[in-house]
């Protein structure tokens, strides 16, 4: 896969959460580090995504805010 987004991260489908429009995936990028991500339904099904598939999480942004209480 080549792809011009810095940040892709390899992981495995953990959960599956399929809804009737968006269907939520959780990724598990490392031991207990896990990425959440909402796809459309026709996307989750073309990509064949079930848990235990191996996947990417790519992000593609141009900013990153990080807070804190």
């Amino acid at each position: 896969m080549e792809i011009s987004a810095r940040n892709s991260l390899k992981g495995t489908v953990k959960k599956v959460v399929p809804g009737t429009v968006n269907t939520e995936i959780t990724l598990e990028v490392a031991p207990g580090v896990e990425l959440v991500s909402i796809i459309t339904k026709s996307s989750a099904e073309k990509l064949g995504l079930v848990e235990g598939k191996q996947a990417y999480a790519v992000i593609k942004s141009s900013d990153v805010i990080v807070a804190v209480d």
